[in-house]
């Protein structure tokens, strides 16, 4: 089992990402080609699709960045995480806990959780 320290990391540093070129890099190198993403907001297919979901997102929320919150666990090809989603700084109005699926140290597939959404986010 790859990290789940490293596999959490990675994916909050992709949500960050702001140059789509980089972003599409750390997709190739961390994510499986026909990976999934799947919340109860969204949810997309291969490279593109999860792009085109981080895109939207930053979009909507220019000022925000995404953390981790606590400590990633995992076992097997399972990792679990909580990340908040809010300004540098402060605490995250937005957060959710994320459920990843790896194959061959890639993620497969992402089933996130809102744990915190605020009226009107």
């Amino acid at each position: 089992m790859t990290n789940p320290k490293t596999i959490a990391a990675s994916y909050i540093d992709l949500w960050n990402e702001r140059t789509p070129a980089r972003r599409r890099e750390i997709l190739s190198q961390n994510w499986a080609k026909d990976a999934r993403y799947v919340d109860p907001l969204m949810s997309g297919d291969g490279h593109d699709g999860v792009d085109a979901l981080i895109a939207g997102v930053q979009q909507r929320f220019p000022d925000l960045k995404f953390k981790l919150i606590g400590e990633p666990n995992g076992y097997g090809d399972h990792v679990r995480f909580c990340w908040g989603l809010g300004p540098d700084g402060a605490d995250s109005p937005i957060k959710g806990t994320d459920f990843a699926v790896l194959s061959d140290g890639r993620i497969r597939s992402i089933t996130g959780f809102l744990d915190q959404v605020p009226a009107g986010a």
